[in-house]
């Protein structure tokens, strides 16, 4: 049997306690002070093109200049998004691997299918960083000017049209298969492994429709190579402002609002994630770098690291109600 520390030990015991607590606390400051140590990986889940490199690149040179340490943008694509998740998930605590998540990897492929990391518990949030549309846009041989009559031709024949998204389970997939049930037609899916391939598709004309990060669509609608029929958010895009929400255009109460977040491994040092935080959010509330977003279509959103854990949470909640409803199912 043991027997119970006389008062003197306990004493003993319970400074030691709170000693390594406080050298536990020491530690974290100081590694906080010194970071980073060496350069930060920026991981990104989705392949140069798209929306999440996009914005990865605007922000990773400020990040340097303010932190004085190379900011390394990492293309880790694959399963929609997955791969450069859990890649971030398993990378060690320590600030020099931060990731830029989606609602893709935090809120629907979790919905959808079985992934190899927890989005609650593997991730400490550091800040929304963007919310962003997507948007219908055709190759311009398309007989269709507006959603009104892309809907037209798909009833007049189900299952003849296409749509492109960046892949199974994607954002844009999961905004195809809502406008899908909602307008009630027949068309496609066609997933790719990111928006970028997914865009050269379109403007080759090998696929008719494609439910793209507005990011990803501006440049090439200028251009005039693909022709925009309407954004799905709940308001219209400042980069496209003619171009209509889907529910001006008749199908009412139909919205779906993309975004992305900074995010560390869990155990993260907590002064390292409020480091990270403050200066993401001087980057993101920086005008040149809100200008560089607006002109694609992209708004700057930042948040405290408990808003963000919050508003996860609220979008698990909303958009698992939406994949039971329309059946979406993860790849494979």
């Amino acid at each position: 049997m043991f027997s119970t520390p006389c008062i003197p030990c306990r004493t003993r015991l319970a400074g030691f306690v709170c000693h390594a607590a406080m050298l536990c606390i020491i530690s974290a400051a100081a590694a906080a002070a010194d970071y980073p140590l060496r350069p930060v990986r920026i991981i990104i889940g989705f392949p140069p093109g798209g929306a999440t490199d996009l914005v990865s690149r605007l922000m990773a040179p400020k990040y340097v200049e303010i932190f004085k340490q190379q900011f390394i943008v990492d293309n880790r694509s694959g399963a929609n998004g997955v791969i450069g998740s859990d890649l971030a998930a398993k990378a060690a605590p320590d600030g020099h691997t931060i990731h830029l998540a989606t609602i893709g990897t935090l809120v629907i492929s979790p919905a959808i299918t079985r992934v190899p990391y927890d989005p609650i518990k593997d991730f400490a949030p550091i800040s929304q960083a963007v919310a962003l549309q997507n948007i219908f846009i055709v190759h311009p041989t398309l007989p269709a000017k507006s959603l009104k009559e892309m809907i037209a031709l798909a009833k007049a024949k189900p299952g003849a049209l296409n749509f492109a998204t960046s892949g199974q389970g994607s954002p844009g997939h999961l905004a195809g298969e809502l406008f899908k049930s909602m307008a009630r037609v027949n068309i496609v899916h066609v997933p790719y492994k990111g928006g970028g391939p997914a865009l050269i598709d379109l403007v080759a004309g090998h696929v008719e429709i494609f439910v793209a990060v507005i990011s990803t669509a501006v440049p090439q609608v200028k251009a005039g190579k693909a022709r925009a029929l309407a954004v799905t958010g709940g308001k219209r895009a400042a980069a496209l402002p003619d171009v209509p929400t889907v529910a001006e255009t008749g199908i009412k109460g139909y919205e779906a609002t993309n975004w992305y977040g900074y995010v560390a491994p869990a155990d993260t040092p907590r002064p390292i994630i409020e480091r990270l935080h403050k200066e993401t959010v001087a980057i993101l509330n920086m005008t040149d770098v809100r200008e560089a977003l607006l002109s694609r279509g992209i708004e700057a959103a930042p948040s405290s690291p408990a808003e963000f854990a919050a508003y996860i949470r609220a979008e698990s909640a909303k958009w698992g109600k939406v994949i039971k409803q329309t059946g979406i199912k993860g790849e494979g």
